[in-house]
C-alpha cells in the first residue's frame, strides 16, 4: 500500500531506460537544447553499467551507487556523472510523487548530485577591453556587451535592433538561439524564467553599441546585431573560429579562456558593486538563489546603479575620469 493507493507491480517493471525516455519526452518546457542533453546524458550514461535495463522496481540505492562508482572508474567526469545522476533523480521523483510507480526515490547516495568544477579565473576590465580591441571590427562589440551585460552566448547571438533603447541605455533580452542536433539554430525563450528581462548598459559603453549599430546593423528592427559576413546569425562555433578566439587569448597572455569566462566576469563585478542577491539574479537571468550565491555575494532603477559602477571602470581603464 501507497499513500492509501496499490502499486501495480507490472507498472514497476518498466526499465529505467523507457521511463526517463518517456519523462524527457513528456516534460513541456524543456528547451531543445536542453532536451538534446537529457537524451545524450541517458544514453552515454544511464544506460551504462546495467542501469538502464533495471526495471523501476527494482532500484536500490546501493545499485545506484555501484553504477555511480563504476561511471567515475570508466574515466566520466564527476560533472557529468552528478548531471546524469540529478536527471535520474528528477525522473523517479516523477515516479514517485505522480505516477506513483514507486513508494520512495532511491536516488539517494550522499554527494552524489554535487560537482567539483574547477573554479573559472575572473577577467579583469583591463582583459575584456584587450579581447575586445582584438577581434574584427565586426566583433569589437560582442565581448563588450557579453561582460557588461552578464548576458549568456545564446542570448547576446539572438539580440535584435529593436532589442537596443534608442539611447543604447539598455537591453532587452527576450529570446535566445540554442544549437540543436539536426535542426541548426533554434530560437527559443532564454534559458530560464526569469532570463526574459531589461539589463542596463553602462553609460560608459553606450557609444559602443551605437556606432556598432550605426555600422554593422541593417536599419530594419528585426535585424540581428551580430551576423557572419552573410549577414546570418553565428553559431558559437563559428564565431570563435571568425574570430580565432583561441589564438587570440593565447597571444593575450590569456590563454585557456572561454567566451562564457565574459559573462562571469560581468557577474563577479556586478556582484563587488555592492548589489543584493535579487538584483544580481535579476541582472543574471537567474531564478535560481543558488546561482547568485556563487558569486557571494529587482528592479530596473537598481540595475542602473550597478551599470554606473560598470562605468567607473571603464572610465578607470581609459583614463578619462579616474581621478
Amino acid at each position: 500500500m501507497f499513500q492509501g493507493g496499490w502499486i501495480d507491480p507490472k507498472r514497476s517493471r518498466i526499465t529505467v531506460t523507457a521511463y526517463v525516455e518517456r519523462w524527457i519526452e513528456q516534460r513541456p518546457r524543456l528547451r531543445p537544447r536542453t532536451r538534446e542533453l537529457y537524451r545524450w546524458l541517458l544514453h552515454k550514461h544511464l544506460e551504462a553499467d546495467g542501469l538502464g535495463g533495471t526495471p523501476l522496481g527494482k532500484l536500490t540505492t546501493t545499485g545506484i551507487r555501484h553504477w555511480r562508482s563504476a561511471r567515475l572508474e570508466a574515466g566520466a567526469s564527476e560533472l557529468v556523472v552528478a548531471k546524469a545522476y540529478r536527471l535520474l533523480r528528477a525522473a523517479l521523483n516523477t515516479a514517485v510523487n505522480e505516477d506513483r510507480i514507486l513508494p520512495a526515490n532511491p536516488c539517494r547516495v550522499r554527494g552524489a548530485d554535487q560537482e567539483d568544477s574547477p573554479e573559472r579565473p575572473v577577467l579583469t576590465v583591463q582583459q575584456v577591453f584587450a579581447i575586445a580591441e582584438a577581434m574584427p571590427p565586426r566583433y569589437r562589440i560582442v565581448p563588450l556587451l557579453t561582460a557588461f551585460t552578464s548576458l549568456r552566448w545564446g542570448e547576446v547571438s539572438a539580440l535584435q535592433r529593436a532589442d537596443i533603447a534608442d539611447d543604447a541605455s539598455v537591453v532587452r533580452v527576450s529570446k535566445a538561439f540554442s544549437e540543436v542536433k539536426g535542426q541548426g539554430l533554434v530560437v527559443g525563450p532564454p534559458k530560464s524564467r526569469a532570463g526574459r528581462r531589461v539589463v542596463a548598459i553602462p553609460a560608459d559603453l553606450r557609444q559602443e553599441v551605437l556606432t556598432h549599430l550605426e555600422k554593422h546593423v541593417k536599419p530594419a528592427a528585426r535585424s540581428y546585431l551580430i551576423t557572419g559576413v552573410r549577414g546570418r546569425p553565428l553559431r558559437r562555433s563559428n564565431f570563435g573560429k571568425s574570430v580565432d578566439w583561441v589564438k587570440v587569448v593565447a597571444n593575450l597572455g590569456m590563454p585557456g579562456i572561454h567566451f562564457h569566462d565574459l559573462r562571469h566576469a560581468g557577474n563577479s563585478w556586478a556582484a563587488r558593486s555592492g548589489t543584493t542577491t535579487k538584483d544580481l539574479m535579476n541582472r543574471m537571468g537567474h531564478d535560481d538563489v543558488r546561482a547568485a550565491l556563487i558569486y557571494q555575494h529587482a528592479s530596473l532603477e537598481e540595475d542602473q546603479r550597478i551599470a554606473g559602477e560598470m562605468s567607473r571602470l571603464i572610465r578607470e581603464v581609459r583614463g578619462d575620469g579616474g581621478g
